[in-house]
């Protein structure tokens, strides 16, 4: 998978804070958080697509305990030396609900089990697939979601622009747009989205994307 970029090593800029990638990472949390203060009662499910380290809701549950005991999470990654880091981060914080496997994101037989789930992680998915890979992605979506479940996502504005695509491939597939975020001196660009229409079973054989090459 991938286009020979290091998928490890790409990480490493989430140690500067003013890295593009970790303030991103912030906006990321800071939706997760806000979706544990919406749904303050009750287990929930977590499905990360491409997950690489899991910084993103790793570092909500480390900080929020309580949560952490009731939120049962899959992190989906391909790349082992991710996988490892995931799980260390996991063991390190005692998340004892997640679960890091190192599958395939793109094979929906990488989510049975797991949905549908209350909250679906797309960041760093959407600019590293095909723009029909992008749109298909998005109409599997009601498939992964449990009934009015969150979609945080993510995706550069680099020319040409896919944001505004991506939002009606959301609307059309029943979503309903809660926050996004295109920052005007960077180029990433962060998207909310809640299911209003009627979640579908996971029936779908057919693979979601590829990364690009």
């Amino acid at each position: 998978m991938g286009d020979g970029r290091d998928w490890y090593d790409w990480h490493l800029p989430y140690a500067d804070a003013g890295s593009p990638l970790a303030r991103r990472l912030l906006l990321v949390r800071r939706h997760i958080a806000g979706w544990l203060d919406e749904r303050p009662d009750g287990p929930l499910s977590v499905v990360s697509v491409c997950a690489g380290q899991g910084h993103d809701l790793l570092g909500v549950l480390a900080a929020r305990p309580a949560d952490a005991r009731r939120v049962r999470a899959r992190l989906i990654e391909y790349d082992p030396r991710n996988v490892a880091a995931a799980r260390a981060g996991a063991a390190a914080e005692r998340l004892d609900g997640v679960t890091v496997v190192r599958a395939d994101a793109g094979d929906p037989a990488s989510y049975a089990g797991v949905v549908p789930a209350d909250l679906v992680l797309l960041a760093g998915v959407l600019g590293n697939v095909s723009d029909a890979d992008a749109r298909e992605t998005i109409g599997a979506l009601p498939e992964l979601c449990a009934p009015g479940a969150t979609v945080i996502w993510t995706r550069t504005r680099r020319a040409p622009d896919l944001t505004p695509a991506i939002r009606t491939w959301l609307a059309d597939a029943g979503f309903a747009e809660r926050a996004f975020h295109a920052p005007q001196d960077v180029l990433f660009s962060v998207g909310v989205h809640r299911l209003l229409a009627r979640p579908r079973p996971l029936t779908r054989t057919a693979r979601l994307f590829r990364f690009a090459t």
